[in-house]
């Protein structure tokens, strides 16, 4: 069984958790100061999330995307509980990419916060 139940779920649990993060400006800020757009092709269930300078965005827009990753939902989960790094996951492909690669390890550091945040927010779904 997948952490989330369908898209509107994922959408809803961690495209919300990305929008919160977006409006922290610790992460917003360094957001628009790499000038990256990332655009998640998520499988299981099957969801586009868009996180760039501008925000968060759901579904197939007409941005270019800097870099796209390509993992599950369940691939997501991990990475925010710290289970998987995105190193590792890069090299086991369970994360493929495509595009400027260094410019998403240039914001890990300022994912720290998001690290501790992301079990209290999981909380409010039950998950």
């Amino acid at each position: 069984m997948t952490v989330f139940k369908d898209t509107d779920n994922l959408y809803e649990v961690l495209g919300g958790f990305w929008k919160a993060l977006n409006d922290k400006p610790e992460f917003s800020t360094s957001l628009k100061d790499a000038g990256v757009q990332i655009k998640f092709e998520i499988s299981d269930p099957s969801a586009i999330i868009w996180v760039g300078p501008d925000g968060v965005e759901f579904g197939e827009q007409k941005l270019k995307a800097d870099v796209t990753m390509q993992l599950a939902g369940d691939v997501c989960h991990a990475f925010w509980k710290k289970d998987l790094s995105l190193p590792v996951a890069l090299a086991m492909r369970k994360i493929k990419s495509k595009g400027n690669i260094a410019k998403i390890m240039k914001l890990l550091p300022v994912l720290k916060p998001a690290y501790e945040m992301y079990p209290e927010y999981m909380k409010k779904f039950g998950i």
